[in-house]
């Protein structure tokens, strides 16, 4: 049994710097039929990682499909939290296959990489799988993907799981990037997403800061 133990966070865990987000396929006409969770659930999740990931500085790549003839704009809750980013349209299904995804995976270089987005069982699992295929370090942020059934979701959760890839939740991509309260320099934008987006985590911070004007970090 160890017994050197020290206050250094594992090397598993997330921090702004390691790794790039991909968000795919946040577009209307793919969440029409996307039953595995609720819509305004599933809004709500993709826009705290996205405010997250751009708060905290993560390199972040933002692709859609088919965009101007079928399936209609990305959320605007993500494109808000990066003004003037470009979107990177597709024709393919899997993001993996398009030339101008990977030029930029290339070009920011992390070998980490976070994956969220519509379907699950097809925009996230093609890509997870060939991104581990190739040697990357693959995370999934489960409820900020869906699919057109829970058995789709599930199924395809299943699979990356199986193959290798690292399943998390939204609230705990941004909690992993801010970690320590203590760092006050993020901790005013955590806790704001968290109350505009983080469902009753959020209203539970409203309460008691204007209750009780607590802080996490004190």
């Amino acid at each position: 049994m160890p017994t050197n133990a020290t206050p250094t966070p594992g090397s598993l865990l997330i921090s702004p710097n390691d790794h790039t987000l991909i968000m795919i396929d946040f577009q209307s006409q793919m969440a029409f039929a996307t039953k595995s969770i609720d819509a305004v659930l599933l809004r709500n999740n993709a826009a705290l990682v996205a405010h997250a990931a751009a708060g905290f500085g993560v390199s972040t790549i933002l692709t859609t499909v088919a965009e101007k003839t079928f399936s209609g704009p990305m959320f605007g809750e993500i494109t808000d939290a990066f003004p003037g980013q470009a979107l990177l349209d597709r024709t393919s299904m899997n993001t993996w296959e398009d030339a101008a995804v990977i030029n930029e995976v290339n070009a920011i270089g992390k070998q980490r990489l976070v994956f969220c987005g519509l379907w699950t069982s097809v925009c996230i699992v093609g890509p997870t799988l060939s991104a581990l295929d190739q040697g990357f370090e693959v995370y999934v942020i489960a409820d900020a993907c869906g699919d057109v059934s829970d058995e789709a979701h599930e199924r395809a959760m299943d699979r990356m799981v199986q193959a290798g890839v690292r399943p998390m939740t939204s609230l705990q991509y941004m909690l992993e990037l801010q970690r320590d309260w203590a760092r006050t320099e993020t901790y005013e934008m955590t806790t704001g997403i968290a109350k505009k987006f983080g469902g009753s985590y959020g209203l539970g911070i409203i309460y008691a800061k204007s209750m009780f004007g607590a802080s996490e970090g004190h």
